[in-house]
């Protein structure tokens, strides 16, 4: 089986990372590229690293083509501009995959709130499943819209589900302290990315208010099976790929960390691309570069009765392009890793 693939907003980071991805993906045939800057313009001419591996012209992303000649549409869009594609996607019967916060929350009036965007796709929403493949993979199977989630909540929601599922910590008590490279705010430009404003600089942003939050804590919620309200606070590192989220949480009892660390092991036997560290080993952003692993490392703290977990992601890979590739191969029956598999690079 072929599947024809379109994508809009595809000269963006996490666009061109699907390009990557897919261009090397035997079950894909790429059909289209829409952009919002480069339209005209064959894609390599936008990012020469690619040269001869994908040969397509841009399209305006405004085009709607691509609705008709492919079986899959990814959205890799800021917010606000997938809702239309998606009512458009839905009429056509075609799978959409949004890489944005559009559908990512249950409810449109947190989502209005946190957003300050109008949803205009509400009867969508029903269908939209978060796309996170080690929680809701079944769900996944069956979905029209799969929402991709955010980078941060990927690399929370995988470090904290066993302890969760297992209610091993009070739910009131998470505090998650993360750091992300500066891909993670795309490619345009603003004076916060520039590089004499983040070279040996590191700071946190949007305290209190980062717009992952209600997303985090919706998930959370699932997993507790009870409303979960966490303090988060995103910091941005001079690097240029990678996330590495520090999550603390006061244990309902104190089980050795080797305990813990089988308990992950368990939770996670089947997920090639988690992977929990032996006791004592402790993530790093450069063991996750260029992959689609998310690595956990756990420390029990007797003194204060905590536990401290902390998890490695690519923001673009397992936070953004090759999650949502993940999630294609699952709505179209082809094998979870087919052209993810792989280590990274290093140094």
């Amino acid at each position: 089986m072929t599947v024809k693939v379109g994508i809009v907003g595809a000269t963006g980071y996490t666009g061109v990372e699907l390009v990557r991805i897919l261009s090397r993906h035997p079950e894909v045939e790429l059909v289209a590229l829409g952009t919002q800057s480069y339209a005209g313009q064959p894609f390599w001419v936008v990012y020469p690293h690619l040269y001869k591996y994908n040969q397509l012209t841009c399209v305006d992303a405004a085009q709607t083509d691509m609705l008709y000649s492919a079986d899959v549409v990814f959205v890799a869009l800021p917010h606000g501009h997938a809702m239309p594609i998606a009512v458009e996607a839905a009429c056509r019967g075609k799978k959409l995959i949004d890489l944005g916060a559009d559908f990512r929350l249950a409810d449109y009036k947190v989502y209005e709130k946190w957003y300050k965007v109008e949803h205009t796709a509400r009867e969508l929403l029903a269908d939209a499943v978060y796309g996170l493949p080690e929680i809701n993979r079944k769900k996944i199977r069956e979905a029209k819209i799969v929402a991709n989630p955010g980078c941060y909540p990927t690399s929370v929601i995988l470090a904290l589900a066993p302890l969760l599922r297992n209610k091993l910590v009070d739910s009131g008590s998470i505090i998650i302290d993360s750091k992300s490279g500066v891909s993670g705010a795309g490619r345009g430009l603003s004076l916060g990315i520039h590089f004499s404003e983040v070279n040996e600089n590191f700071k946190a942003y949007n305290v209190a208010v980062h717009r992952h939050t209600p997303e985090i804590e919706q998930e959370l919620g699932k997993l507790a099976g009870e409303d979960v309200t966490v303090s988060f606070t995103p910091h941005l590192l001079p690097i240029t790929r990678g996330i590495l989220s520090t999550i603390y949480a006061k244990l309902s009892n104190l089980p050795g960390e080797g305990e813990i660390i089988e308990l992950y092991r368990e939770f996670y036997k089947d997920e090639f691309f988690v992977r929990v560290l032996p006791e004592g080993m402790l993530p790093q952003t450069k063991w996750v570069a260029g992959t689609n692993h998310c690595d956990i490392g756990i420390a029990v703290d007797p003194r204060t009765g905590r536990i401290v977990i902390i998890s490695a992601i690519d923001n673009i890979f397992k936070g953004a392009a090759g999650q949502a590739v993940q999630n294609m191969n699952i709505i179209c029956g082809l094998p979870e890793d087919t052209a993810l598999v792989g280590a990274g690079l290093f140094p």
